[in-house]
């Protein structure tokens, strides 16, 4: 991921503010969305289908080199977390990260993909389905606030019982250009994620 890049253009005043949120919400750390969804949307459903890191999960990565060790480890990384063999995460650099937590707790959040749109992006509490409605303020769509440096997809088992193992994955397809498709792995069902960066939380109106 990208904080310390982030963090230099907060730092400098590059990265817009909000029109909405810009006298109203507080910072915080950086933290980092991953999005299913129509890029091209500006509100929907299925935002209960939506992860959070509240910690960039880039620097706590393992690099593909490392997944013998890190299944000789019982799947617990050097930065603490766990891998599920089995449903796994990589990002752009190649590096197998941690699974977000689901699902992202409603609120509204400051959200920018560190070019040139900041907006406020508001996730419901979830119905009687368990399904979150979510919607971006002034006009944004989700391509807008996505950060198209950053990558994130899940793999897991096509079928029971199938492998689905991250030794598949060849390292010499890292680190990936923007708009390179993550790569397939055999035996995986694959979910592509669009991650957003949260820099703040609104808290009145």
């Amino acid at each position: 991921m990208r904080s310390l890049i982030l963090a230099a253009l907060l730092a400098l005043g590059l990265v817009p503010a909000a029109s909405k949120a810009d006298t109203h919400y507080t910072p915080v750390a950086t933290q980092y969305l991953a999005v299913l969804g129509d890029k091209t949307a500006t509100s929907g459903t299925g935002a209960e289908s939506w992860g959070i890191w509240t910690v960039d999960p880039g620097p706590r990565g393992v690099r593909l080199s490392s997944f013998d060790a890190l299944l000789a480890a019982g799947g617990k990384a050097p930065a603490g977390w766990s891998m599920d063999p089995q449903d796994w995460w990589l990002e752009e650099h190649g590096l197998i990260m941690e699974s977000p937590t689901f699902p992202v707790p409603p609120g509204r959040y400051v959200v920018t993909g560190g070019r040139e749109i900041q907006a406020v992006l508001t996730v419901e509490a979830a119905d009687a389905s368990g399904a979150q409605a979510w919607s971006l303020d002034s006009g944004a769509t989700i391509y807008d606030v996505t950060h198209l440096r950053c990558r994130a997809a899940r793999y897991t088992p096509l079928d029971a019982g199938q492998s689905c193992s991250a030794k598949s994955v060849n390292p010499g397809f890292f680190p990936m250009e923007i708009g390179t498709a993550m790569p397939v792995v055999d035996g995986c069902r694959q979910l592509d994620y669009q991650v957003l960066i949260i820099v703040g939380m609104v808290t009145d109106d």
